[in-house]
């Protein structure tokens, strides 16, 4: 599957589908490439690796008590840094970020994981290798 956005519910925008578009083709040409024996060198990519899902401060009753802080909204896969402000509680204090590394923090406020109870996702940077490839056709 290939899940491209960010695209709200029940939108669709011409520039998501045009990138969907474009990942599908690539992903079409390298199968054919590969069916037909091209080899392929080794290469190293960076990817990010889910390590926590937070949600949002919540009180002794689970009422939601803080929203996403206005610097942290729309900078996913963004550098977050021990200290950095989180969350914003309706009394207008900071809740700061308390961690011994950069996350990258995404799937920050996304309506369709509100009710699952999750403010965003804290991954870390990773790069993988990939040795050579060619199919034994």
């Amino acid at each position: 599957g290939v899940e491209v956005g960010p695209q709200p519910q029940g939108v669709v925008r011409a520039d998501i589908l045009d990138k969907m578009r474009k990942i599908v083709k690539h992903g079409l040409d390298f199968v054919q490439l590969f069916n037909e024996g091209r080899e392929f060198p080794p290469c190293t990519i960076e990817v990010f690796k889910i390590m926590e899902r937070v949600d949002y401060p919540r009180n002794k009753n689970d009422e939601v008590i803080a929203i996403i802080h206005p610097k942290l909204q729309d900078q996913d896969w963004q550098p977050l840094n021990n200290g950095d402000p989180l969350f914003l509680t309706l009394d207008g204090e900071v809740i700061t970020y308390k961690g011994d590394c950069t996350v990258y923090p995404t799937f920050i406020n996304e309506a369709a994981y509100y009710e699952k109870k999750q403010a965003f996702v804290k991954t870390v940077k990773m790069k993988l290798t990939a040795k050579h490839i060619r199919s034994s056709v």
